[in-house]
């Protein structure tokens, strides 16, 4: 049994060197919500140092929200954020030598695509347009999943070990209380049933099934490399090999 353990960073945060200790993929911030050349490169450094599978982690274009604000900006003028963002992080990577391997939307984008098909296509089409056509990464049995086949591309389908999901199979939003974990061993609890069982506890109480080929851990969430570490080890005391799958 094996399970890819994935981690948003590259967004200023203290915990990268050591969450790249630990995952076994990482999503990198190409400037949108955070991020520019200097940290990219950085993190890709410590990344390719590490072993550690490397992918994109474009968002709205809007640092001053963090990209949190939905539908912050769609059609054409989103696209051409997007391809930007994925251009310049393509560039680094290949003066680096590393090969992108995923896309993943960062934020709202993310959750907005989840249920809008015309998000999903458009972060859909700019993935496509990368040397090698990485995968994308998403929620499973969304638009964004849709939207992967369209355009030719792999699908990576997520689910998340310190956030709170909705009987509908949703996150539940940030702005609800209980929508992130704080508590490691329930951290932990989630992991497993995920990666080994496929299902997750709702924040209500009823346990829905989930596929998962990857589980995130949000880099910037307090006390996410301590979380990182206990899952992991978790897992691996389950007999889950964590590895990455792109």
């Amino acid at each position: 049994m094996t399970i890819d353990l994935n981690a948003d960073l590259g967004e200023g945060d203290a915990y990268d060197a050591e969450l790249l200790a630990v995952v076994s993929s990482c999503n990198i911030a190409c400037g949108g919500h955070a991020g520019d050349a200097t940290s990219i490169a950085a993190t890709l450094r410590e990344a390719l140092a590490n072993g550690v599978s490397v992918g994109a982690h474009p968002s709205y274009p809007d640092r001053e929200g963090f990209g949190r604000r939905s539908r912050f900006m769609s059609g054409d003028p989103l696209r051409d954020a997007l391809r930007s963002q994925l251009a310049q992080f393509g560039r680094i990577a290949a003066e680096l030598g590393s090969a992108v391997k995923h896309v993943k939307p960062h934020g709202t984008l993310y959750t907005d695509a989840v249920v809008d098909a015309e998000l999903a296509d458009i972060i859909a089409c700019a993935a496509a347009e990368m040397p090698g056509k990485p995968v994308l990464v998403g929620q499973p049995d969304t638009e964004l999943e849709v939207a992967a086949a369209a355009h030719g591309l792999g699908f990576v389908a997520e689910a998340f070990v310190d956030r709170a999901y909705r009987r509908d199979g949703q996150l539940v939003p940030r702005s609800e209380p209980g929508a992130v974990h704080g508590d490691i061993g329930q951290i932990q609890r989630q992991a497993v049933s995920l990666a080994r069982d496929g299902n997750v506890q709702c924040l209500d109480g009823s346990t829905i099934p989930v596929r998962a080929d990857t589980l995130c851990i949000h880099g910037d969430t307090p006390g996410a490399a301590e979380a990182a570490r206990a899952v992991r080890e978790a897992l691996e005391k389950q007999g889950v090999e964590i590895r990455a799958c792109a």
